[in-house]
């Protein structure tokens, strides 16, 4: 498992200042994300937003395919060591799969200024990817055992629900980084090489899987357009 080392070569990306008082900047990576370039950018930029040298920002990217392992990982859970690259995340949860036609979003936000409550942040997260993912047409619901994002599959079996988005959050300080995960078109077979989350009894879905033809440029708009409503920014 490789711990997680210096920045690389940052890929191209475009970053535009809201418009919308209180909410962050948004910058879109338009090349695949390592994962150690992302860890150590995103530790680089709270620092920075700590010293008040720039603002919040929600940082949209795809990863090269990988395995990353949370706090809470347990070595058990990964069924295929060998499949892909792993690196240990520090952000919590456990070990999830990142990979192209998945949008991952990395939010730096200072909760100094939202509030220091982590469970509502995790909740305000929970309930953005819901609002968002409905703007596309698409319900889905939080569960009150794991964290995370689920669609229930009554054509699959009773009680029976799929997840589709993932959360791992890590504070310093109560400045935020890594975010959420949401599988619009990925490989779901590299799933297959671990126990997604530690959760056994559910399967992993997709927009894509789900015959939603949803893109990812429409799924940023309507994380941009809900994000306003699910963190209560007045």
């Amino acid at each position: 498992m490789t711990e997680i080392g210096e920045q690389i070569t940052h890929p191209i990306y475009i970053e535009q200042s809201s418009e919308i008082d209180g909410l962050p900047s948004c910058r879109l990576s338009t090349q695949p994300v390592s994962y150690p370039e992302a860890v150590a950018e995103m530790e680089a930029y709270i620092e920075a937003m700590r010293a008040g040298e720039c603002g919040e920002l929600l940082w949209f990217l795809e990863h090269p395919p990988l395995y990353t392992a949370g706090t809470g990982a347990q070595e058990s859970d990964l069924l295929s060591p060998q499949e892909l690259p792993v690196f240990k995340s520090g952000r919590g949860g456990q070990f999830t799969y990142h990979g192209p036609g998945q949008r991952v979003v990395y939010v730096m936000l200072d909760l100094n200024q939202r509030g220091r409550d982590v469970r509502q942040f995790v909740k305000q997260l929970q309930n953005w990817i819901i609002h968002a993912l409905n703007e596309c047409g698409l319900k889905t619901r939080a569960d009150n055992t794991h964290i995370g994002v689920w669609v229930d599959r009554p054509d699959l079996g009773e009680n029976r629900a799929d997840k589709i988005a993932a959360i791992g959050i890590r504070l310093r300080k109560w400045m935020s980084f890594h975010g959420i995960s949401i599988n619009v078109s990925p490989d779901l077979t590299h799933f297959g090489g671990i126990v997604p989350c530690g959760i056994t009894d559910q399967n992993v879905t997709s927009l894509k899987a789900l015959g939603m033809n949803i893109s990812m440029a429409e799924l940023d708009e309507a994380l941009i357009k809900t994000f306003q409503t699910s963190f209560e920014i007045n």
